[in-house]
């Protein structure tokens, strides 16, 4: 059901809902009114009743005459009475001949009563020495009617204007969602490559949470983009000179004979695959890695089995290189660098940073894994890197001249991203003493407001 179809809806259903609630309170609120104005009445006419009483002794006046049809106009008599009585209980005056109002020596005040099967509110009033006793009584009825009569006056003219206004809180519904059906309608004229942001300016105050969030989300999608085209150039460019290489050793292969060249040549020809092999897997991890934000998995980091992992993956290289693999852990009753996050994304950077370690230091050197509280450190004695050389170490797919070792330049940058997504950063530098290469990973410092 579309937004504008649940608004019509819920406006035809509560409109209704509401007006008869609204007439109900409105009909209590005229009777409420109604009983205060007769009640008044009452208690004024029968103090005037009693101020028009014959002193004690005086002769006893003729009962008056009831009014005649002709002379009540609209008035409905019947349904009013005035009784007086005696200090002995003698009726002493009524303007009735039919029913009476009930004699109570003790009444004071209002009382409601049933009379000859109908309900009646009368008011009693003592005088003062107690002589006379004075009751003003009206049929319920009477009241009744008057709160149905204007009850009625109400309603008729709300019953016709109710259609009417439904019909204009229809057309309000509609125009209310035209910023809603322009939106949709820009969104829907745009091509697949137009992630131009909306302008919030345009839309409703109630809109903006919703643009800023498209906002975002086609931002989100422009970065989604660019990574593939990225990651695809990156792929095409990297894979085409592996590719080549393997095609002419492979054609050394098939033409040499047996014997050593052809060893040689088939060694080549695998050193080759190892390549491209390691080389696809540097891109899919660099590719899943990228479109990420933050690590999906948080828990709190042991670092030995992570390490124990990586220098596992890495032990081959280093017994072919003759590589020590060293790993410090701080003193007993310190902890190494207390962290939470995803263990196999921190096993990726150790495998990485050890790979790269090993890689490109001098045969028969020591790679020094070191964890400290607050950081980790890997050292190795590999050449120093020239300044220009060391602000690059990093990028993607760069790699110094004359290495002899051979890979893709994604091992740092996939390193450095993990890092990124667990809150740490990964420098570049010069052991103490400016002997080697130290990799350090520590906290990101807070960013400055």
């Amino acid at each position: 059901m579309s937004l504008q179809k649940r608004l019509l809806l819920y406006l035809l259903i509560s409109a209704p809902l509401v007006w008869v609630v609204a007439l109900v309170a409105s009909a209590q609120f005229a009777r409420d009114e109604i009983n205060e104005l007769y009640d008044s009445e009452m208690i004024r006419l029968a103090r005037e009743v009693q101020a028009t009483l014959r002193p004690p002794g005086a002769e006893e006046a003729p009962e008056p005459p009831l009014v005649a049809p002709s002379e009540r106009g609209d008035a409905e008599i019947e349904d009013l009475a005035i009784a007086v009585w005696g200090r002995d209980g003698r009726l002493l005056n009524s303007d009735r001949q039919g029913v009476l109002l009930p004699y109570r020596p003790d009444g004071s005040g209002f009382a409601d009563l049933s009379i000859e099967g109908q309900p009646w509110r009368v008011y009693y009033l003592q005088s003062f020495n107690g002589t006379w006793l004075v009751a003003a009584g009206q049929k319920v009825y009477e009241r009744d009617e008057l709160v149905h009569d204007l009850t009625f006056s109400q309603l008729v003219p709300w019953l016709f204007v109710l259609p009417v206004l439904l019909v204009v809180m229809a057309l309000a519904v509609r125009r209310a969602l035209v910023p809603v059906h322009r939106l949709a309608g820009e969104l829907r004229g745009r091509s697949a490559d137009d992630l131009r942001a909306l302008a919030p300016q345009q839309a409703p105050a109630e809109l903006v949470p919703l643009v800023d969030a498209m906002n975002g989300l086609l931002s989100r999608i422009g970065e989604l983009l660019a990574h593939e085209r990225r990651f695809t150039a990156d792929a095409a460019h990297e894979l085409r000179t592996p590719l080549a290489v393997l095609r002419a050793q492979w054609d050394v292969v098939r033409r040499a004979a047996a014997g050593p060249q052809r060893a040689e040549a088939e060694a080549k020809f695998g050193a080759g695959l190892d390549r491209l092999d390691r080389l696809v897997q540097q891109l899919l991890a660099m590719s899943r890695l990228d479109g990420e934000r933050h690590a999906g998995v948080r828990e709190e980091i042991v670092w030995p089995p992570l390490v124990e992992q990586a220098v596992s993956d890495c032990l081959a290289l280093a017994e072919r290189r003759v590589i020590d693999l060293v790993c410090e852990w701080p003193p007993p009753g310190h902890h190494a660098m207390p962290l939470l996050g995803d263990p196999a994304l921190l096993t990726v950077m150790l495998r990485n940073l050890l790979d790269n370690a090993a890689r490109y230091a001098p045969a028969g050197s020591q790679v020094l894994l070191r964890f400290a509280e607050d950081r980790i450190e890997l050292d190795n004695d590999g050449p120093l890197p020239g300044p220009q050389q060391l602000a690059r170490l990093g990028e993607r797919f760069y790699r110094p001249e004359g290495q002899e070792e051979s890979g893709s330049g994604l091992g740092l940058s996939i390193a450095r991203r993990v890092a990124a997504l667990h809150g740490l950063t990964l420098e570049l530098g010069t052991r103490a003493g400016g002997g080697g290469v130290r990799v350090t990973v520590r906290f990101a410092a807070p960013a400055s407001r």
